[in-house]
């Protein structure tokens, strides 16, 4: 199975379902089944159903465990498995803030996914580069989709047809290895990329490679927000290409204070589901002051309540990512106290303590989950 395409005889097996059937392939090594739909049970964060799936051909046999489901949008509406959804998440690096690096092994990632799942979402983003394979088989069995994304962000050389090159292998070896992953609901093509017109170019050429090597799932990236005085929106052409208005803002810490950013208003013309991929402040874990200090868990957490009351003016709001889950090691943070080669804008700290905003998000995830329970 691991050779050329072909055309062949192949038998496909859910035993489970009871099902069993022997395919021709095409010459591109492919053949369709139709199941009614009565058969499977659909995979969701509530019921995370994974069945065997066996496939046997040329006297070999592979076997996967895999999830059924569907997702698509409807005009502002996020639709899995035909019902509408809000992507109650979180950003998440593929690192354990209690020993610095990366991730160890499946006790490491649990451990993220589990602090996840307290906070009560039902979504993840894997930023900003694909997480281990593991990783994602987890979330499949865990309940937690997630939004799957590739190291295309900031300035890069969008100009070098190698940096293309790059960025397209990487985009297509992920789906590749990931496209029997029922947690996986969206590809992401970047992060925070500069308009320009070589670099619109060149993301409207992975949004295509994506859409070509699966039409099943969403495609999106991390647009930035784009401020007119008190007024918000999105001016990116990509935002036509994908099937989110997805983006990142940073009202109140890196522009605005806790009390103006409640000035600000959004203006998302684009008939399509609103996804807010970043928002957050840093907090040095255990430091309080009042709300108005900045570095403190008082204001972290006045921030997402803020927030909250800000993106509630979005009608069309399906989803958030707020950064991130845990406070992670980077170069660039150079505060020598508050920071210490450290981003604090992490919900729990670096030994594993809850900063005051985890149970402000996990709280208004509760009731988000409450209006859109069945």
């Amino acid at each position: 199975m691991a050779g050329a395409p072909r055309a062949g005889q192949v038998t496909l097996s859910i035993p489970e379902a009871g099902i069993k059937a022997t395919l021709q392939t095409d010459a591109k090594g492919r053949a369709l089944i139709d199941i009614p739909a009565g058969k499977l049970e659909t995979w969701s964060p509530e019921q995370p159903k994974l069945y065997t799936v066996e496939l046997a051909g040329g006297g070999d046999t592979v076997a996967d465990r895999i999830g059924f489901r569907t997702i698509e949008t409807r005009g502002q509406d996020i639709l899995l498995n035909g019902k509408p959804v809000f992507l109650r998440g979180i950003s998440l690096h593929d690192e354990n803030p209690l020993i610095p690096g990366r991730l160890r092994g499946q006790g490491d990632m649990r451990m993220l996914l589990q602090w996840a799942k307290e906070l009560n979402c039902n979504y993840v983003r894997l930023a900003h580069y694909p997480h281990s394979e593991e990783m994602v088989r987890l979330a499949d069995e865990m309940g937690l989709m997630v939004w799957a994304e590739v190291p295309v962000y900031w300035t890069i050389s969008w100009t070098n047809p190698a940096t293309l090159a790059n960025a397209t292998a990487q985009l297509s070896d992920m789906i590749v290895r990931d496209k029997n992953r029922a947690s996986v609901v969206v590809w992401s093509v970047g992060n925070e990329t500069p308009i320009s017109a070589p670099r619109n170019a060149f993301m409207g050429s992975l949004v295509r490679t994506a859409r070509a090597l699966d039409d099943t799932r969403l495609v999106a990236a991390a647009l930035e927000i784009h401020r007119s005085g008190k007024r918000m929106t999105i001016e990116d052409p990509l935002a036509d290409q994908i099937d989110l208005a997805s983006f990142n803002e940073y009202a109140g810490w890196y522009w605005a204070s806790n009390a103006e950013m409640l000035d600000f208003r959004f203006d998302i013309k684009l008939d399509k589901p609103v996804v807010v991929t970043e928002f957050g402040a840093d907090a040095l874990g255990g430091f309080h002051a009042d709300a108005d200090t900045r570095w403190s868990e008082e204001y972290q957490d006045r921030l997402y309540q803020n927030q909250f009351r800000m993106l509630a003016g979005i009608p069309g709001l399906r989803g958030m990512t707020p950064w991130v889950l845990a406070d992670f090691r980077s170069p660039r943070r150079q505060h020598p106290y508050y920071q210490d080669f450290w981003n604090r804008k992490g919900l729990i700290s670096d030994d594993g303590k809850k900063k005051q905003a985890f149970w402000t998000l996990k709280k208004h995830y509760d009731g988000i989950e409450r209006r859109y329970r069945p």
